[in-house]
């Protein structure tokens, strides 16, 4: 376990995200790929097994806040271990509302989550660019989100941009978007990944020495 996680990793740091979205397309026909992401960390890398946790419309009446809040639904998310993992956040329709800034995703630090990917919007960017972890989300947002939307349930099958993501799946994000892969194939899917790499470094040297008659490699 512990050599497949360190190839896993040795593989990400070579690849981008629009080669992960090219070897997945190669194996699937679903969308895998989420763009427009903005972030206050966009030299990291963003890698590693998702955890969920979705929001709804906020009702306190439906969903009490004592119950149904960020601190609670984050430590059921990571009570089978963080370390490495990636808080994804569906905001379920609302990608305009904050669904977390500075002082709640501080807690991702104390677990050792590799960072938060989110269809929503995030205050704070400043402060999150002085964590260790990696952030890619719709926006900053200047208001709190919690009078319209709230946590509404951990570690199940969500939505992000359109996106299906289970927990386990495996999220890549970089500066120019992220993509999920099916956990069971993660491997296969960035091997692939690299050999797209490896492709078009070769098409990109033949073009040189060839004057531009090179055969291009399949996307």
């Amino acid at each position: 376990m512990v050599e497949e996680e360190s190839r896993l990793r040795e593989l990400a740091a070579r690849v981008r995200t629009a080669d992960v979205v090219d070897a997945m397309g190669r194996a699937h026909r679903h969308r895998c790929h989420l763009i427009d992401l903005h972030s206050p960390t966009p030299d990291r890398l963003l890698f590693g097994p998702a955890v969920t946790i979705s929001y709804m419309p906020s009702c306190r009446k439906a969903l009490p806040p004592e119950r149904y809040n960020f601190s609670a639904l984050f430590q059921e998310a990571v009570r089978d271990g963080g370390r490495g993992r990636v808080l994804v956040l569906a905001s379920n329709g609302y990608p305009d509302a904050s669904l977390g800034g500075g002082g709640k995703l501080s807690q991702l630090t104390v677990h050792g989550l590799a960072g938060v990917l989110t269809d929503g919007r995030l205050r704070d960017f400043r402060q999150l660019s002085e964590f260790g972890f990696a952030v890619y989300c719709g926006g900053e947002s200047v208001r709190w989100g919690g009078d319209t939307i709230t946590p509404f349930e951990a570690n199940r099958p969500a939505l992000v941009s359109g996106v299906a993501v289970r927990p386990g799946d495996y999220v890549f994000a970089d500066s120019s978007g992220a993509a999920v892969i099916p956990a069971v194939e993660v491997l296969q899917i960035l091997e692939e990944a690299d050999r797209v790499v490896r492709d078009e470094a070769r098409f990109a040297e033949e073009v040189r020495q060839e004057g531009g008659s090179a055969h291009e490699p399949e996307e």
